[in-house]
């Protein structure tokens, strides 16, 4: 059964400031698991109340009856920061606050081939569970760096791409193959300093009759403009 030392464990890593002083944290359900399972990401503990994962040593695993929606929880070890790898296509997030959105811009990524994910100290956890359970996985097969953004821009030699209501019509426009793809928080857009750093600013057309719709959520316009720029390159 679970003892009370791993129940409290469990409790705190909800919250960021016991995740980085343990440097671990939360992961549930059968899917997200399993993905984390095949990765580099070391696992620390998983409780199931039934046996599911059958390679996992019986000394690494309890069985348990945490209050949880799904049928299997587990602890894994928060991997050590990687350097930026600095070529192809890079998209940078400017405080992005949504767990959900966060976790749905890394599967896009993902999917899109997006290896490097860029983010302002200002955005969500990456360890956040629901930011976890949103990756589906994806979270072990993209790359996540916190960093000051607008230094970061300033130094790159790639070119870089700010989503704007009135930018330029993306689907008019020719897109490198390399290149920053930068994304801003969910009710400002991207911050006006690092506004200033951004020479291509681009959109996605409204094509409503009305045209009164004033934006689209951020992960489903980062699931357009990298479409978008699969497609040119």
């Amino acid at each position: 059964m679970v003892s009370k030392n791993q129940i409290k464990l469990i409790t705190g890593l909800q919250q960021k400031k016991y995740r980085n002083e343990h440097q671990l944290f939360l992961a549930e359900g059968v899917k997200v698991i399993q993905e984390l399972l095949q990765s580099n990401i070391v696992l620390d503990h998983l409780f199931e109340t039934e046996s599911i994962f059958e390679a996992v040593p019986a000394a690494q695993k309890t069985m348990s009856a945490l209050n949880t929606p799904s049928s299997c929880l587990a602890v894994f070890h928060i991997p050590a920061p990687k350097p930026i790898d600095s070529r192809g296509l890079i998209v940078a997030l400017d405080d992005i606050r949504d767990p959900g959105n966060l976790g749905t811009i890394i599967r896009l990524c993902d999917w899109f081939g997006v290896t490097q994910l860029l983010c302002s100290k200002e955005t969500v956890d990456l360890y956040n569970p629901k930011v976890i359970q949103a990756t589906m996985g994806s979270v072990s097969r993209v790359q996540v760096n916190y960093v000051d953004l607008a230094t970061f821009i300033s130094e790159t030699t790639l070119p870089v791409f700010g989503t704007f209501m009135d930018g330029k019509n993306i689907y008019k426009e020719s897109l490198p193959s390399e290149g920053i793809l930068i994304f801003g928080n969910e009710a400002n857009g991207i911050s006006p300093a690092l506004e200033q750093k951004i020479k291509n600013r681009i959109a996605i057309p409204r094509f409503g009759n009305l045209q009164q719709t004033e934006s689209l959520n951020v992960a489903t316009a980062t699931a357009i403009f990298l479409s978008e720029f699969r497609r040119n390159s």
